[in-house]
């Protein structure tokens, strides 16, 4: 850009940064009303406005600086979280980060229009290179609300994410002293760790001293399960529990012995219920079936 065109950009980024302070509350109350602002702040229209005065008074810090293109610009760190508040709260009701832009492009009209109502006056020549930096900033708002959309998109993805492995990973109370887990499915790192934890915790809280990890419902066993496993027997141990895996199935036992990994160190039973007699009857518990076949009253 040539030191003319380049004075021309900054006097006009002035003349934006000096309008946009001017009509801070006209342009607040409009904004206000736009699907972007009102659909969030629900409470108060109140609400509504100050949080529109804040991003207008960002535009007009960043326009005072002459950052117009960059999403960097210090003036947008402040409403930075509010704008992914706003962001979060559409991607929840359905809007994808794309929607969400268009809707804070929706706003430029606004301010154009209170721009062209300016320009009636004396300073009519300046007008066109405001308009040109006003659409510059509003488009560089409209790549930090998606930026921050999909920011807050992907932090929703990620706590779902964990809320499924946590309910997949369920802890149950066997008996006295007895927990299990039923595992279903790929076991991956991320969700070993989940296992991990909230069998450690179920321990703790009910001071469990046998705790049984049944993986019937896994459909292979590598040796990065295996390695999961004994970490979790390992872990278990220092809490004071014996850990046992039960549901090695004959395929599965193949697979550990052709892998060559070393299991000798776990306490293993075929099924769940194989698992949960040696815990009872370590615990001096002898279940016996009855010889007629009913039902205990």
């Amino acid at each position: 850009m040539h030191v003319p065109e380049r004075a021309a950009a900054d006097s006009a980024a002035r003349e934006l940064a000096a309008f946009l302070e001017s009509r801070r509350e006209q342009i607040a109350q409009r904004w206000a009303d736009a699907p972007l602002f009102r659909t969030v702040f629900t409470v108060s229209r109140d609400e509504a406005v100050e949080a529109c005065k804040a991003v207008v008074d960002a535009l007009s810090e960043v326009a005072s600086s002459g950052r117009l293109e960059s999403v960097g610009a210090p003036g947008f760190g402040p409403v930075r979280e509010q704008l992914g508040h706003m962001a979060a709260s559409r991607s929840r009701s359905g809007f994808t980060p794309g929607q969400i832009a268009d809707e804070a492009a929706g706003l430029r009209a606004v301010a154009v229009e209170l721009l062209h109502g300016e320009a009636q006056g004396p300073p009519e020549r300046e007008a066109p290179d405001v308009l040109l930096a006003l659409t510059v900033l509003m488009g560089t708002l409209r790549l930090v609300l998606m930026e921050t959309a999909v920011s807050a998109g992907e932090e929703l993805i990620a706590r779902q994410q964990l809320q499924l492995l946590e309910v997949a990973t369920p802890v149950i109370s066997l008996w006295d002293g007895i927990i299990g887990v039923p595992l279903i499915g790929t076991l991956d790192s991320a969700r070993s760790q989940v296992v991990m934890e909230s069998l450690l915790q179920a321990i703790v809280e009910q001071r469990a001293r046998y705790a049984i990890l049944d993986i019937t419902g896994v459909p292979t066993v590598d040796s990065l399960v295996a390695q999961h496993l004994m970490k979790t027997v390992a872990a278990a141990r220092l809490m004071g529990a014996e850990c046992i895996v039960s549901g090695i199935r004959p395929a599965i036992a193949q697979t550990i012995v052709h892998l060559g990994i070393d299991l000798s160190s776990v306490l293993t039973r075929s099924s769940l219920a194989d698992a949960l007699a040696y815990a009872l009857a370590r615990q001096g518990i002898e279940v016996f079936r009855r010889a007629d076949g009913a039902s205990p009253r």
